[in-house]
Order: structure tokens, then sequence, then C-alpha cells
């Protein structure tokens, strides 16, 4: 029988040697990406990562950046034994009894409306949601939120922990909310810090758990991981959330090696995503050596890979003390804790993160990709589908307008915007080739334009849009197939230098959502094809009826169904509806 090698063993023998060479040669290997030399390396460093939702991603980035990466996840999401919490909760929410609602995680919006669905009306619950305030902690949940199409009045900035939430529900509300019945979302566990401070201030304060954290079902991972640290087979820690802190100890504390893994860690470079994380490190006498300048994963393996190296080096050469921290520590002075630092957000080495788009939402390539694959994965009708689009461009490239329009036989038809235009979208229709939106999808080629977009003479105005006015633009082609499926437009009111990195996130971005467009179109195609041919058979049954009745011809029949129609201003599926309605209620009366 072949025996499956544990992880310490697989960390050992040719693959140690090496990572063992190329750090004796000096370190000197540079990793290409995309024919390009990064800028930041980890030299061959050897990476622990305990992520478990972005497992993929984060190996892979870690290798992108020259690490030897080893991701093992440390927890789960797992439902509650019961959902009554939520089910109370949508229940007086229909009621009208409460004031406010703060949603804490992305996947809590979510999962919350998947359980309340079993109950509850979907589109009556967050019509009920529309009515009363909400408050997001953070850029998730909000994304979530929109695509609900609910506005949070209040989001927390980053690094979203429950201190900048207090504070923005404070500055928001005030007062006033001692008059307010608060629900919060939970999620994986309860922050009693929090729960403490709202009780405080509001008049009534009603915790929803909507999923809880747990162990990961196979914990020899786990462990082969902490043997790992023990051992020094690891070079670089990072710790993405507090709950990969507590889990991590929580083993290690089965094994009886909670002592030795405090120390085995303060040997290694441990880097936290933010302030929870690393109030949990602290809370286990780990003193994380830094923290991104944004709480994203992209940042904090990118920034690890720029300073890792000699951290480790001044580590190893006592230039800096690997000091313990907490209440156990006689070193647990505020001088000795404050020695975690942050990157500096204006960081000016970072690969793959550069001009505006990293300083506005830090996205790297890697978490680009995986929050458009997640929100394509649902098979949504194409309306949602090109909404969710929207959103995510609007959220990671600025912008005062967003269109989206779709290729429809010889037209691209509007079929989404960032700003309300119900008038406008499904009824504006630009042929190929005509405008600058026609002129992107006739010869597939992206158009940037810095000011005076209207000057161009591929111009083309279109009655009554305001954004017709705007000054800058940004438009690419929707590709599926090497054919173009539709245009994405972004426009600016004040002159806007669109940059190379945003060029091509847009043209990638087309590239990426070409095929899910084009699914959407034709699946919406099928269903309005499939409801015209139900509607033909209906009709045909009902003019059926009516000849009969009437003594009336086909043709007959049929004109006297299209005017009853125009007079009573209802559909011809509505009159013919209508009319078999009244056959079989004929038949029932006749056989009773």
């Amino acid at each position: 029988m072949i025996r499956r090698r544990s992880l310490t063993q697989r960390l050992t023998g040719a693959a140690l040697d090496k990572v063992q060479a190329n750090k004796s040669a000096g370190g000197q290997n540079k990793i290409e990406a995309g024919g390009s030399v990064a800028h930041a390396s980890f030299n061959g460093l050897r990476v622990l990562s305990l992520e478990s939702r972005r497992a993929k991603e984060v190996e892979k980035l870690i290798r992108t950046y020259g690490g030897e990466p080893t991701v093992v996840p440390a927890m789960r999401e797992v439902g509650l034994e019961s959902n009554q919490h939520v089910l109370d909760f949508a229940a007086k929410l229909l009621e009208g009894k409460y004031d406010l609602a703060i949603f804490m995680t992305g996947v809590g919006v979510r999962t919350m409306l998947e359980i309340v669905q079993t109950k509850y009306d979907r589109e009556e619950f967050l019509a009920a949601l529309r009515k009363i305030k909400i408050v997001a902690r953070g850029a998730k949940p909000n994304s979530a939120l929109r695509e609900l199409k609910i506005m949070a009045d209040v989001t927390a900035e980053e690094p979203s922990t429950w201190h900048e939430l207090l504070e923005a529900i404070d500055t928001a509300y005030g007062p006033s909310l001692a008059e307010m019945h608060v629900v919060v979302q939970e999620y994986g566990a309860s922050n009693p810090e929090l729960l403490a401070e709202l009780s405080t201030r509001s008049r009534e304060l009603t915790k929803v758990p909507v999923y809880q954290w747990a162990l990961p079902e196979d914990l020899q991972p786990l462990r082969d991981c902490i043997l790992g640290l023990l051992n020094g087979i690891f070079d670089v820690t990072l710790f993405m959330t507090a709950v990969q802190v507590i889990h991590l100890f929580r083993i290690a504390e089965q094994m009886g090696k909670k002592e030795e893994l405090r120390e085995a860690l303060r040997k290694t470079v441990v880097l936290s995503i933010g302030p929870t994380t690393s109030e949990e490190l602290t809370h286990y006498e780990i003193e994380p050596d830094f923290e991104p300048s944004r709480p994203k994963m992209g940042f904090l393996v990118n920034e690890a890979a720029q300073y890792a190296n000699r951290l480790l080096e001044k580590k190893r050469n006592g230039e800096i003390e690997a000091v313990a921290v907490g209440p156990s520590s006689e070193d647990a002075t505020p001088q000795k804790t404050s020695r975690v630092r942050r990157v500096a957000p204006s960081t000016p080495t970072m690969a793959g993160f550069r001009d505006g788009l990293a300083e506005r939402e830090g996205l790297a390539e890697i978490d680009f990709l995986h929050e458009i694959g997640s929100r394509m994965a649902a098979a949504d009708p194409l309306h949602l589908v090109l909404d969710r689009i929207v959103a995510f461009i609007t959220e990671v490239i600025p912008c005062d307008s967003c269109f989206l329009y779709v290729l429809e036989g010889e037209n691209l038809v509007l079929r989404a915007s960032k700003n309300p235009h119900a008038d406008l979208v499904d009824h504006i229709d630009v042929p190929v080739g005509q405008g600058i939106t026609g002129w992107v999808a006739k010869h597939r080629q992206a158009v940037a334009i810095a000011s005076e977009a209207s000057n161009d003479p591929r111009f083309k105005a279109f009655k009554n849009i305001p954004e017709d006015h705007f000054e800058a633009m940004l438009c690419t082609p929707i590709l599926c197939a090497g054919r173009v499926v539709g245009v994405i437009n972004l426009q600016h009111r004040m002159s806007y230098r669109h940059t190379a990195e945003q060029v091509r996130l847009l043209s990638t971005l087309g590239f990426l959502v070409g095929a899910e467009i084009e699914r959407a179109r034709l699946e919406s195609e099928n269903v309005q094809l499939a409801g015209k041919l139900e509607t033909r058979k209906v009709v045909d049954r009902a003019k059926s009826i009516v000849q009969r009745d009437l003594s009336l011809s086909e043709e007959e029949a049929y004109q006297r169904m299209q005017r009853e129609s125009r007079q009573r201003h209802k559909s011809m599926r509505e009159i013919a509806d209508a009319i078999l309605l009244a056959e079989d209620l004929r038949r029932t009366r006749s056989t009773s």
C-alpha cells in the first residue's frame, strides 16, 4: 500500500534542498510575470498561509512573487443547527420592528437571504430592508447589498474593525441611536465588545447569527503545519483572519505544543491582515511584524514579498527583538506592544498595484479574477448579470457614468447603467460603426479620450442623455469567441486621463465577461421565444372559441380580439386568457 507523505515530509528532501540552494545563491532569482520582472519577490522564502476560502488564489499569488507556498485551511464555514434567529428577524422586519440593520459580511448577507427565502417572499423582505437604515462593515457587505439594490446609509472605513464601525455609527446617528431598535448580522462568532457598546447606545439590540466557523474536517494538515513551524520549515506566516490564529493555537494545545508554537512563530516573519487579527495574535503573545497598507489579501502578499527577506534577516541577526507580548509577559509595556507597523499607503514599488486601481481598491490581478468570477458564477438572468458587471467596474475604476451595451443583431442596445436611466435602458439602439461606442464595436479597439469627448469626430449625441456632455470617456469592446458581443462605456464629468493599467483592466474585463453575457443573452432570448410560442398557442385557442361562439371567420375572430386589446389596453395574451377562463367556467357550470 502506498502511503501519502505528510506535509512535513513533503517539505523536506529535494524541495527543501532546492529552496536552500536558491537562498544560498544570494536570493537573486527574479520571477517574471507577464514578460516583466516583478518589483517584489520572496526570493524563495517558504511561506505558510492558513487561508480557506481563497486558498488557490493566495497560493498562486505567493508563487507569482517567488515564494514557496504552503496553504493549509484552518477553518470552514458551516450552517447553524437552527435558522430560527434569521427567520425571527425576517418576521419582525416585515412587521416594521427594526430601525437599523448592521451587516458584517458579504457572505452573511447572501446566506441570510437564502434562509429567508425558504419561508418568506424575497421581494417583500428586500423591500422591508430598504425602509430602514442600513450600515455595512466595509466593502464586501456593501457590495453584496448593492447587488440586491440596497444602498447602505453608512459604511465603515478601512480597516473596518468594530472600532471603525462603531465610530461611523456614532458619527451618523449620535444621540438618536438611543431610540432605535438595532439588529446585527453576526458572522462566525459574536463580537462581545461591539455588542456591549451598541447595547448601551441603542434602545434595543438583537443579534442574528447566520453561520459559524468550525475547524476543518481533516485536522492532519494543520497538525503537520504546526510540526513544520516547530522544525523551522517556514520563513513567513500569513494570518488573514483572527479565527485562523484561534484555530491554529487550539490544535497546538490539543497536541501539547502551544508554548513551542509560540516560540516557533517568533522566529518567523509573522504578518497580520489588520488590527483585529493583530489583536488576536497579541492575545496569544505573538507580535506581528507588520500589517499591510490596505487590509486586502493582494496587498498583504505583495508587501510581504517586499519586506519579508529583510525582516527575517534582521530577526535572525538579533537586530529585531522577538519580544513576548500579552498579559503574561513582563515586557508588555506600551512601548513594546506598539512595535507592529503598517506599511505606508504610498509604497512606490508595489508590483501589480499601480496607479489609481491600487490606490482606490487595492485589488491585485488575482483578487480581480476572483471577484468577477464569483459574481459571474450564478446562472442569473441577463439584466442581473449586467448590473453585477457595472457594479464591479465602478468599484475598481472611478467614473461618473458606466453604460453597458449588448450587441443584438446589427445594433448595440443599452442594457445596464450605473446611473438610473429607466427611460433609456433597453430603449437606446446604437448601430455598429456609429458614434464612439459603435466605432469600438466595429474595430474591436479600446478608445480613451481625456477631455472634450464630444468634439471627437466619431462622437454622436443621443437625445436626453446627460452623459453626452461629460468630458472624458473610456470605451472597450466585450468579446466572446473572437467576436464582439457588447461594449463597456465609462464617462467622467471633468477631464480625466485613464492610465494604461485602467485601459488594460477594462479590456480584460471585456474578455472575461463576454461568454457570460452571451450565455445570459441567449438564455433571455430563449425565454422570450418560449413565451411568444406559448402566447401564440393561447391566442389560437381563444381565437377558435371566438370563431365558434360568434360564427366568425378566423381572420374576423383575430381582428375582434385585436380590437378588444386596444380598447381595454390589454395585451393579446390577457384577452386570450380571459376568453379561455370564461370557457372553463362555462364548462364547469354545464357539468355541475
